[in-house]
């Protein structure tokens, strides 16, 4: 019989279900050697999957099938995340191999999304289909309705429509573009992905696209609970690759008609001065859209370009991925040098091994190549006017006879901001509309150009041809932001105009793009004053762009929170903040504004105070003494000029203790150093002649407190967030306590003498985890040292266990006594095991020893007992039977062992005999 011992379930667990194409579900696939799977943004994933002849429902793999799969959290319900169907359409193995291991290369079901096809109808223009200012779900939903009339992808479903996308929202794009017949859907479905149109992925075999950066480019880095994946709990290995082959810090483009336009970055990383790269842009003939490309290419090319590559964890991991994050969600994770940031998730991959260990890792864009990556969509979207393929066909047209041609259908306008030689924010257009192949009567005609036309969108503005093209698409620049233009197009052939288009109506967008953050403001004090200075950069020590307007300074009580600005500065310097009192914190920071009144997120922030000045108050004339100064002849409003009556001025001994007032002599009339330690008498000054909080942290010389004792005190960085806390009260032994932020979890260092007599023991302690269940403990004493998983309060065991002392060790899991396990080792030389051992048929082909138990059928003469795994060494059997008969009469051996079975064999004799009970042991070596 098999014994089954139950296990705590995994933290994440990953399998395989197998589906008939375009069918019902066949069943799990449990046996494999290891699989693979990879998930990308926009693309199609990939699985590879390694799989025995001999395992279970291995004949479903063998023929067609499809492959899901799916994840469980914690022993929870399986689930098929997006993206996780795959095709089993290519396979491998080696005939010689003994274990009958074979291989599968299974791509995502979008990869058949290439064998359906764009057909040609009775409406092409030059051989190709045009679709005129439609959305991007009916250019898709064209492909798959016409593809599935013929029969093609019968399995395949989609939840979008002409009018609203997979999450029901309106299209926020329109496009105008002409498809050559041919063309497969899954070729357009990466284009339009890769312009930034869409965004896609597939469900099981349903097809869901969606609006850019809505549903597949959710904020989850932001908020009151961020998807925050850390070092040591989420994340571990993190590789990052860096480059700066492709840099260049000034560009020149070259143009149409011998237009040429050069665009410097002076933010540009140039460790070795000035580099330049060329571009040329083949219709490109204004010099605003010629500038606009160059911007775009000079940001994209001006840093060193680092490729975020992060490692998963998974027992200890907070976050999961399918089951917190997937492929296009903002995360926040350790960026290049480590600091933690928002990064888009650009691919998932996964693994697990034969021995059902899971790894993985994730790619990451941080937000410098996530704008990267807008901006070559944007370049694209300027010279090609939207998705288009290549290729021409179709009759010769007949001759013109001065017949006017049609008006051009499916104009749509892109506009975008760009900023001027003078760093001022201008407006530029990409017009494109669909290709006139016929005059006003349908009949078909030879067109040689077409003519776009704007103006500002008011009643009796003038019109105004701003491009000549024989393209269908054209750019101009540059416009003014923020006002509202109408456009029309219209065609020519052989100098006779044609009807113009439906008019359309855009807004010039304004530049929308903040400059950096400033770099931290640098501050000081002098008499009585506070300098705010700025060294004119961002926080990475990159030069300010060209539309940098000003930084604003901003202050505030850090005790009673209320930001203000107290002053601008419009290059490198610093201003001046007068009038604030003596001795309290003002925090300050910066923000930068471009022209377009884009401002930036808030600097680093720096602390300082006012110290007094030092003078006195009496008006200015000399004092010889104080005979003088005859009573009542200098009345209590008399003005005396600061700084007139010095030391100097007053003879020796002339002022007496008896002429001083009590209390007439305070603090800030006595100038810094004039009173030294030979000055005060021995004892003078007691502890109740020094005022409450009149000592503070500027009193006290760097070097004050060397080699003094401190008693009695509790010393913290902060009183309230992140903190470090030098021996809190109520602490019995000396020590230490680091909070990561508000509240009262914290880990802990201490001394303690109480474990061991007249030993140091110490001990260090975790904070507890969100569930409160337990925390760890790890405690270092002379001759013994343990470290241990306990219940949140630090009274229990609640996990793993490794204990070492003089004379023995011990590692393994306590919790109750009904559960624990460990193996303990000691002095005498011996080794002692607790608790129980897994049954043989879930431990994979890796394990060290198989054991188990199972009761053969009476009248069997043999019996061959899998290891359910084929292993990867030799085993060596051990194995007893237990005749089950009232007289057992009957003779027995081993008579095979293979590396991934054992065979027992025996005679059935002369008596009765009943079944045979196999007890065996099998060791790996």
């Amino acid at each position: 019989m098999q014994v089954i011992v139950p296990g705590r379930p995994a933290k994440f667990a990953l399998r395989l279900v197998a589906y008939a194409p375009n069918g019902p579900r066949l069943g799990v696939l449990p046996q494999h050697n290891g699989f693979e799977l990879g998930d990308p943004l926009n693309d199609v994933p990939g699985l590879k999957v390694s799989y025995p002849t001999a395992g279970l429902n291995a004949g479903v793999l063998a023929g067609h099938c499809e492959i899901a799969v799916e994840y469980a959290v914690d022993g929870g319900p399986w689930a098929e995340p997006p993206n996780a169907r795959f095709l089993r359409i290519k396979r491998g193995g080696d005939e010689i191999d003994r274990t009958g291991a074979r291989s599968y290369d299974c791509p995502g079901w979008a990869w058949m999304l290439r064998k359906v096809v764009l057909y040609p109808n009775n409406a092409l223009v030059d051989g190709k289909r045009p679709f005129n200012a439609v959305s991007p779900g009916a250019i898709l939903a064209t492909f798959i309705q016409e593809g599935q009339a013929r029969g093609a992808l019968p399995g395949l479903s989609f939840d979008f429509s002409a009018a609203h996308d997979s999450a029901g929202e309106p299209w926020s794009k329109t496009l105008t573009l002409a498809v050559e017949p041919g063309k497969d859907l899954l070729a357009v479905l990466i284009n339009l992905g890769e312009q930034g149109v869409i965004d896609w992925r597939m469900q099981g075999r349903s097809l869901q696209v969606f609006n850019p950066d809505t549903v597949l480019g959710a904020d989850r880095a932001s908020g009151p609970a961020p998807i925050d994946l850390r070092f040591g709990r989420d994340v571990t290995e993190a590789p990052d690759t860096g480059t700066l082959e492709d840099a260049a810090s000034a560009i020149l483009i070259g143009g149409e008609a011998g237009l040429s336009v050069e665009a410097t970055n002076p933010a540009a990383v140039a460790p070795w001065g000035r580099w330049e790269t060329y571009q040329s842009q083949g219709g490109v003939k204004d010099s605003g859209t010629a500038l606009l490309l160059a911007q775009n290419a000079l940001e994209r090319i001006g840093r060193e370009r680092v490729q975020i590559t992060r490692g998963l964890m998974f027992d200890a991991a907070r976050w999961l991925p399918f089951a917190h994050y997937e492929p296009g969600d903002y995360l926040l994770a350790p960026g290049d040098s480590a600091v933690m940031q928002s990064l888009r998730l650009r691919q998932i991959t996964l693994s697990i091994d034969k021995d059902g260990s899971i790894g993985g890792n994730v790619v990451l864009n941080d937000r410098f190549l996530e704008r990267e990556i807008r901006l070559a969509r944007q370049a694209q979207g300027i010279l090609d006017g939207g998705v288009s393929s290549g290729g021409s066909g179709g009759d010769p047209a007949p001759e013109t006879n001065n017949r006017t041609p049609a008006a051009p259908e499916g104009l749509i306008v892109d506009p975008v901001a760009y900023l001027d030689e003078n760093g001022f924010a201008r407006g530029q257009v990409t017009a494109t509309w669909g290709e006139v192949a016929a005059d006003v009567a349908g009949v078909a005609l030879d067109i040689d150009g077409y003519e776009l036309f704007a103006r500002v969108n008011q009643a009796g503005a003038l019109w105004m041809q701003i491009a000549v093209t024989d393209e269908t698409t054209a750019a101009f620049s540059p416009l003014v932001v923020g006002t509202e233009y109408a456009f029309k197009v219209r065609a020519t052939s052989a100098g006779v105009k044609g009807e113009f288009s439906e008019q359309v109506v855009a807004v010039i967008p304004d530049d929308v793009t903040p400059p950096p953050v400033p770099s931290m403001p640098q501050v000081s004090t002098r008499l009585g004053v506070i300098h705010v200075a700025w060294d004119g950069l961002g926080g990475g020590g990159e030069p300010m762009p060209s539309d940098f307007s000003v930084v604003r300074v901003w202050m505030q009580d850090p005790l009673a929170p209320g930001a203000a600005v107290v002053g601008h500065l419009d290059a490198a310097g610093s201003v001046v903040v007068p009038g604030q009192p003596y001795g309290a914190d003002r925090e300050f920071w910066l923000t930068a504004i471009d022209r377009s009144g884009n401002e930036s997120a808030a600097s680093a922030s720096a602390v300082t105070a006012t110290q007094p000045v030092v003078d006195t108050d009496l008006i200015g004339q000399v004092i010889d003494g104080a005979q003088h100064i005859i009573d009542g002849t200098i009345p209590a409003n008399a003005k005396i000029v600061a700084g007139t009556i010095t030391g100097g001025l007053i003879q020796a001994g002339a002022i007496q203790a008896g002429h001083i007032a009590a209390n007439a002599v305070t603090a800030d009339k006595i100038a810094a150093g004039t009173i030294q330690a030979g000055h005060i008498a021995a004892n003078a000054v007691q502890a109740d002649n020094i005022a409450a909080g009149a000592i503070t942290a500027t009193k006290l010389a760097a070097t004050a407190i060397d080699g003094k004792t401190i008693t009695g005190a509790n010393i913290r960085t902060a009183a309230t967030g992140r903190r470090l806390d030098l021996q809190p009260p109520g602490a019995t032994f000396p020590e230490m306590r680091f909070y990561p932020t508000n509240g009262t979890n914290y880990t802990r260092l201490r001394t303690r003498d109480d474990q061991f007599s007249g030993e140091a023991t110490f001990e260090i302690t975790s904070g507890t985890n969100s569930g409160s269940t337990a925390a760890s403990q790890t405690t270092i004493a002379a001759g013994w040292m343990q470290m241990q998983v306990r219940n949140a309060s630090l009274s229990g065991d609640n996990g793993g266990l490794m204990e070492l002392a003089e004379d023995y060790a011990t590692y393994g899991y306590k919790h109750t006594s009904s559960d624990e396990q460990y193996f303990w080792f000691d002095s005498s030389g011996r080794t002692r095991h607790v608790g129980k051992w897994w049954d043989f048929t879930t431990l994979g082909p890796t394990a060290g020893i198989l054991a188990g138990s199972l009761t053969v059928s009476s009248g069997n003469s043999g019996v061959t007992i899998s290891y359910g795994a084929t292993m990867t060494g030799n085993m060596g059997p051990v194995a007893s039977v237990r005749d089950g008969a009232t007289n057992p009469n009957f003779y027995w051996c081993g008579t095979s062992s293979t590396p991934s079975s054992f065979q027992m064999s025996w005679s059935q004799g002369g008596g009765v005999y009943s079944g045979k009970a196999i007890y065996w042991w099998s060791h790996r070596h």
